[in-house]
């Protein structure tokens, strides 16, 4: 009796423990990378909005396109070189997003596409041509959707920044005024793409 006493004690005890330790378990944090198979399942649906939209829209680079998916926390790759040939990644680097983005919640950002709100915006950009301003090489975006319309009139643009890391880390780096924000390293890599495509190449920026 004095056993099974025992017994009925300890399962009691493991079952309180778990109990507890599930209801302190915080909920999933988007800030946290995400996993491979729903990064992928993400960028793959993205994938298929842009060849449905190219297919509508020949003036514009159907062979290549690239992609940030601001649901993976601005410390890892989340900018993405996608060849439509290949229908693979070749390349991929941090982005930094607008300050005006971060709503003081880890793992929620807000988007607008008010002028003078230093937030990104989402939606798909024409990449046109380069200028070199405060930052150095920059290239003009151009808004194609209701939700990033106005990027040419806020000076949303594609640039690279010194504070902006190659390698990935383990805490969010910093933030831009609104513009996709890169390193200078992996921003070499990709205006060797955008300078020699005949075409406009597409940016597709979702959460």
């Amino acid at each position: 009796m004095k056993q099974l006493f025992g017994l009925l004690v300890i399962v009691l005890t493991l079952g309180l423990g778990y109990w507890f330790t599930k209801k302190s378990t915080p909920a999933f944090s988007q800030s946290k990378p995400l996993s491979d198979d729903v990064a992928q399942k993400r960028l793959l649906s993205k994938i298929k909005a842009l060849q449905k939209f190219l297919e509508k829209n020949p003036k514009y680079n159907n062979e290549l396109v690239l992609l940030a998916d601001l649901k993976i926390m601005s410390g890892k790759n989340r900018f993405f070189v996608y060849d439509l040939k290949q229908n693979k990644v070749t390349d991929q680097g941090l982005m930094a997003h607008g300050s005006g983005s971060e709503t003081g919640i880890e793992g929620e950002l807000h988007f607008s596409n008010i002028p003078d709100s230093n937030t990104s915006s989402l939606g798909k950009y024409a990449i046109g041509h380069h200028y070199v301003g405060k930052f150095g090489k920059a290239y003009k975006l151009y808004g194609l959707d209701e939700t990033n319309d106005k990027a040419f009139e806020r000076f949303i643009v594609l640039h690279h920044y010194e504070k902006v890391p190659y390698e990935e880390q383990s805490s969010p780096i910093c933030n831009s005024l609104g513009c996709p924000m890169v390193n200078e390293t992996f921003f070499n890599r990709l205006e060797k793409l955008i300078d020699v495509s005949e075409k406009p190449i597409l940016l597709y920026l979702y959460y």
